[in-house]
C-alpha cells in the first residue's frame, strides 16, 4: 500500500504528529518535497521534536525514512537534525536515505531569496530559506545534486561555476557583495562528507519495497493551497505539495498509489501574505491565535487565523482526490461560544459556483456562512469518539459530509496519545 498525505490547507495543520501515527503501520515514510522551509512538530509524552527535513517517521524504531528527489535540501539543517536525534537517542542508522537527485541549498541560495523579497513591490513572504532559489537553479540546469556531492573536486568545480552565475546576478540585479567559492566549499565540505553515506538512487529502494509488498507513506510539506499550479500563485511555495508532486518527487509511478491522506486543521491558519477570505482580524482571530499556539515552527512568525473554509477545502479534495481524512487542533474550538464555517462565496453579489484560488478573486469575496454552537467544555482528555459532546460531531459530520470524505481520526491535543481513531 502506498498512501500519500498531505496538508489540504495552507500548511501548518498538523502533519508531522499524523504522520507520526500513522507510521505506527508503514515501513517506509517519505518525505517529497519542499524545503527546510516546512516545521513538522510532534510531541510524545514530556519530549518536542520539530523536524524540518527528516521525515516524522524517524521517531519509530522500525520505519525507514526517504528524503526524496523532489525535495531541496540544506546540509547544513539536515546534519543539526541529525544531531538532534542523536541526544534525543533516536537510532537512525541504516534506516535513513537521501536521493542522489535532490537539489542542494547553499549560501547564495538564501541571500537570493532575501534579496528578492526586499525587491518586490507584492513580497510574498517566505522563510527565507533559499528554498525558491534552489527550485529556480534545478529548472536552469545548473543546480547542485546529490550525486555531485560524492566527489569532492566535482563538487567544488560545479560550486565555482555557480557562484560566477550568482555573483553576476548580486553585481548587477542586487546590487549587494559577491560571495565567494572557496570559502563556501570550506564550510560546506565537513557537512558533505557527512551527508554522503546516506545518498543514494532511493526510486530503486522504493519501488523494490513496492515489490516486496511494503508499506509506503509519502509525506509533503506545506499545504495544497500553496501549491505552485493549484494554490493562490504568486503567493505560493516552489513545489507541488499536491497530490501530483508525491510521484515526481520520489519516482513512484500512479499506477501504485492506493489512497490519499488528508490532513484539516479545525479552522483555517496562513503564513505570509496572499489572499484569506475567511481571517480574522479581530480578538477572535486573537484567541484562536493564542489557544492553538499559532507561531511557525521554521520562523517564530504569528500564524493569520481565521474560520475554517470549507469552500476552499473541497478544491483541495478535488485536486489531490482525498479519501480519508484526519482533523486536527478541533480542541482549540472548545473556547468558543460559536463557530462559524465558510460554505461559499460571493462576489459582487453573485454566489460562485466554483472555488477559484486566484487572488484577484479571493480578495473580492464575501465567505457565506454556516454557525454551529460552541460546546465550551474541554475535550483533550477524551479518549473514544462517542463521549465526545453533540456539538463537536456535529461540526465533524456537517464537514465530512460537505467533502464527501471519509473522517480517520480526530485529533484534539498535541500528543501522540490525543488522538481519537475512528
Amino acid at each position: 500500500m502506498v498512501t500519500i498525505l498531505i496538508g489540504s490547507q495552507w500548511g501548518d495543520e498538523g502533519k508531522g504528529k499524523i504522520v507520526d501515527i500513522l507510521s505506527e503501520n508503514y515501513e517506509y515514510v517519505v518525505r517529497y518535497q519542499g524545503g527546510a522551509n516546512a516545521g513538522h512538530t510532534v510531541e510524545i509524552g514530556n519530549k518536542k521534536y520539530v523536524l524540518h527535513l527528516i521525515p516524522s517517521g524517524i521517531l519509530r524504531d522500525n520505519v525507514i525514512c526517504v528524503i526524496g528527489n523532489g525535495v531541496v535540501l540544506d546540509p547544513k539543517v539536515f546534519i543539526e537534525e541529525l544531531e538532534l536525534l542523536k541526544t534525543q537517542g533516536i537510532d537512525f542508522k541504516n534506516r535513513l536515505f537521501i536521493s542522489n537527485k535532490v537539489n542542494i541549498i547553499l549560501p547564495y541560495h538564501k541571500i537570493l531569496d532575501t534579496a528578492n523579497e526586499k525587491k518586490t513591490k507584492s513580497a510574498i513572504g517566505t522563510t527565507g530559506r533559499g528554498i525558491g532559489p534552489a527550485y529556480v537553479d534545478k529548472y536552469m540546469r545548473n543546480g547542485i545534486r546529490g550525486i555531485d556531492l560524492l566527489n569532492d573536486m566535482h563538487f567544488y568545480n560545479k560550486l565555482v561555476q555557480a557562484v560566477e552565475i550568482k555573483n553576476q546576478l548580486f553585481k548587477n540585479v542586487h546590487e549587494i557583495d559577491p560571495v565567494n567559492a572557496d570559502d563556501i566549499y570550506k564550510d560546506y565540505l565537513p557537512y558533505i562528507h557527512q551527508l554522503k553515506e546516506y545518498i543514494t538512487d532511493t526510486e530503486y529502494i522504493l519501488n523494490e519495497a513496492i515489490q516486496n509488498g511494503k508499506n509506503i507513506l509519502l509525506e509533503g510539506a506545506q499545504g495544497s493551497n500553496l501549491d505552485v499550479d493549484f494554490g493562490t500563485y504568486p503567493f505560493v511555495t516552489s513545489s507541488s505539495p499536491t497530490a501530483g508532486g508525491a510521484c515526481t518527487g520520489t519516482g513512484i509511478p500512479p499506477t501504485k498509489i492506493s489512497n490519499v491522506f488528508g490532513i484539516v486543521k479545525a479552522y483555517t491558519t496562513r503564513v505570509g501574505n496572499g489572499p484569506f477570505p475567511t481571517e480574522l482580524l479581530d480578538e477572535t482571530g486573537e484567541l484562536i491565535r493564542k489557544e492553538g499556539a499559532e507561531f511557525g515552527a521554521t520562523t517564530g512568525r504569528p500564524r493569520r487565523c481565521g474560520w475554517l473554509d470549507l469552500f476552499l477545502l473541497k478544491y483541495s479534495a478535488m485536486v489531490n482526490g482525498i479519501t480519508d481524512v484526519a482533523i486536527t487542533k478541533i480542541d482549540v474550538l472548545s473556547v468558543l461560544d460559536e463557530i462559524k464555517v465558510c460554505v461559499g462565496y460571493e462576489l459582487n453579489g453573485k454566489k460562485l459556483e466554483r472555488f477559484n484560488p486566484d487572488p484577484f478573486v479571493l480578495n473580492d469575496v464575501k465567505p457565506i456562512y454556516e454557525t454551529f454552537k460552541g460546546w465550551k467544555t474541554p475535550i483533550s482528555d477524551i479518549k473514544k469518539y462517542e463521549d465526545l459532546p453533540k456539538e463537536v460531531k456535529e461540526y465533524l459530520t456537517f464537514i465530512k459530509k460537505y467533502c464527501n470524505f471519509n473522517l480517520h481520526s480526530v485529533s484534539v491535543g498535541p500528543k501522540r496519545e490525543q488522538t481519537i481513531l475512528l
